[in-house]
């Protein structure tokens, strides 16, 4: 049985943090070639400073969004560290964001173990805490004859694309809302829904990576196993084999130039 213990709200220059991810981006530039970064991950990092943007007049945000906490199995605590993309912290609650930039609804199911995880984690801070994210829609089918046409095209993806109604009947988890003000329960991680236009109209297509169709021709990879260690980082890239959003230390060190 895994529980948490110690948790602690760190800023990003935290020295005993940093330490941890430059002994991780030493370990995985040594083992592992370097791949360029894609357009839609470019747009994944865009529209990530975008939402943080457009979020902070709204809330009041924390610089301390790097969670270390123990991590505790078979009588032994590992000391780890979970990255959040945006916090906000008060007396009686925290709230936290995640922002996915993604065309595959299935993305979110994969993302609410980790964000229950976090939640779970930071409950030992506040009793109350409120998960949101933040989806950029950049692609999800809206509809089932979207899905038969790509399913039937030249190059169909090897698994069947799940509709975001699809994925949200069947996580009850899940609770899709119009926006910030609907009311939270601390129960339920709500998704607030962007298009590609809304984050153009935040950020600007002069400052975004907007041409994808050479990242859309790429063919397929096995996604990676997960990695026992524990740098998370929320993704907010688009995913060419679905690996990332079931890899968050490869988001991680995707961000920091090293995958």
């Amino acid at each position: 049985m895994i529980t948490y213990a110690r948790p602690r709200l760190l800023t990003a220059d935290d020295r005993r943090y940093r330490a941890y991810v430059d002994g991780f981006k030493l370990q995985r530039k040594n083992n592992k070639a370097i791949r360029p970064p894609r357009q839609r991950d470019l747009f994944g990092g865009e529209a990530e400073a975008a939402l943080r943007g457009w979020l902070a007049p709204q809330v009041e945000l924390d610089d301390r969004r790097i969670i270390e906490y123990e991590e505790r199995r078979n009588k032994r605590a590992f000391v780890k560290y979970r990255e959040v993309d945006a916090l906000a912290v008060d007396e009686r609650a925290i709230w936290a964001f995640e922002f996915k930039a993604s065309r595959s609804a299935s993305s979110l199911r994969r993302a609410v173990g980790q964000l229950q995880e976090t939640r779970q984690i930071l409950k030992l801070l506040r009793h109350t805490v409120r998960v949101t994210i933040l989806l950029v829609d950049t692609g999800i089918p809206a509809n089932a004859a979207e899905v038969d046409a790509l399913m039937a095209s030249d190059r169909p993806p090897s698994r069947r694309p799940e509709l975001l109604a699809e994925v949200l009947e069947s996580m009850p988890i899940l609770r899709l809302v119009d926006s910030l003000g609907t009311e939270g329960d601390g129960e339920t991680i709500d998704v607030v829904r962007f298009s590609v236009d809304d984050i153009i109209a935040l950020a600007g297509a002069e400052n975004l990576h907007l041409d994808w169709a050479a990242d859309d021709e790429e063919p397929e990879e096995p996604p990676e196993p997960r990695p026992a260690s524990s740098l998370y980082a929320s993704s907010s890239d688009e995913e060419s084999s679905d690996d990332d959003d079931d890899n968050p230390l490869a988001a991680a060190l995707r961000k920091a130039g090293l995958k």
